[in-house]
């Protein structure tokens, strides 16, 4: 390895993973993470860069081994694994280290688990207590039923909710722009419901939470600063538990919109648009939930099922 310290490696590959790869910067973060868990797994004592430089195909084996035997998901090996592959690639090629030890290592699949998807009147019946609550006027009510309609209507992450500006909301023609993953950007439309929501925040709610460090952040929390991740997961889980529906994480909302598209008509193509899937393949996860759900309907209700 060359003599460049743990960190400055670690630091150069997660440019690499951002500039050259266009990863998106929680995904790279991710992966020099589980660089940085391989390193302690295999010394805690020794500086990282020792460690990496000595790394062989049975330490990786062995670290994804462990993980294993504690429980881990196989989409949680996979991910690792295929953080080892592109990092010991990455130092090789760069001249960073001699060899790549993981040139042979084994790709784990990821478990193929269909997604958390809550039904049609669920849905609705999260959003109307959503929109009950924001009737108080109350600006942080308000926001959070713009957030659930327009995390539901979009498809949207809930990264690219919380990134969102006031720039990229279109009310007159319904439109967002988001930015997502590889900082690729496309637009999504949305309904009448949302529009109501987000025009209500932004001229009723919006206004009560800025502050003089207020930026141009789409939704704030109540002292003015841009809402993050945790504060929508919290909303989401609390609208589920008023409404007396399943409990969820907002992504099951975006799994529930795309498979609503499909249950409804819509193309495969166009619902890929509208998540902003790179591949089709991943997209085609929701053809399988609409599938299950049809077969639960047969075999409860014809005759001879």
């Amino acid at each position: 390895m060359s003599t460049v310290t743990a960190s400055e490696l670690l630091s150069a590959f997660e440019a690499c993973l951002r500039h050259r790869r266009g990863l998106s910067e929680n995904t790279a973060r991710a992966y020099v993470g589980d660089i940085e868990k391989l390193a302690t797994f295999l010394d805690p004592e020794a500086p990282a860069d020792d460690v990496l430089r000595d790394v062989t195909l049975a330490d990786l084996r062995a670290w994804l081994g462990h993980m294993a035997d504690e429980g881990k998901s196989r989409t949680t090996l996979a991910r690792r694994g295929a953080s080892a592959r592109a990092f010991f690639a990455w130092a090789h090629e760069d001249g960073h280290i001699d060899s790549n030890p993981a040139a042979r290592l084994a790709s784990a699949r990821p478990a193929r688990t269909l997604p958390e998807v809550l039904s049609i009147p669920d849905v609705l019946s999260m959003l109307r207590v959503a929109q009950l609550r924001a009737d108080d006027g109350d600006a942080i009510r308000i926001r959070d039923w713009a957030m659930a309609e327009l995390l539901y209507a979009t498809g949207m992450r809930v990264g690219e909710l919380c990134g969102s500006d006031l720039g990229d909301i279109d009310l007159d023609e319904r439109l967002v722009r988001v930015t997502g993953k590889g900082d690729k950007q496309r637009v999504i439309p949305f309904g009448t419901p949302a529009a109501g929501a987000v025009t209500a925040w932004i001229e009723r709610g919006r206004p009560q939470c800025v502050e003089p460090h207020t930026d141009a952040a789409l939704f704030l929390g109540r002292r003015g600063h841009r809402v993050d991740q945790r504060q929508v997961r919290e909303v989401v889980h609390q609208l589920a538990a008023l409404a007396g529906v399943p409990d969820v994480a907002p992504h099951a909302l975006r799994h529930s919109a795309a498979t609503h598209l499909l249950t409804r008509g819509s193309d495969l193509r166009s619902v890929q648009e509208v998540l902003g899937h790179a591949s089709l393949a991943t997209t085609q996860r929701y053809t399988h939930v609409s599938a299950e759900r049809l077969r639960a309907a047969y075999q409860l209700a014809h005759p001879r099922a």
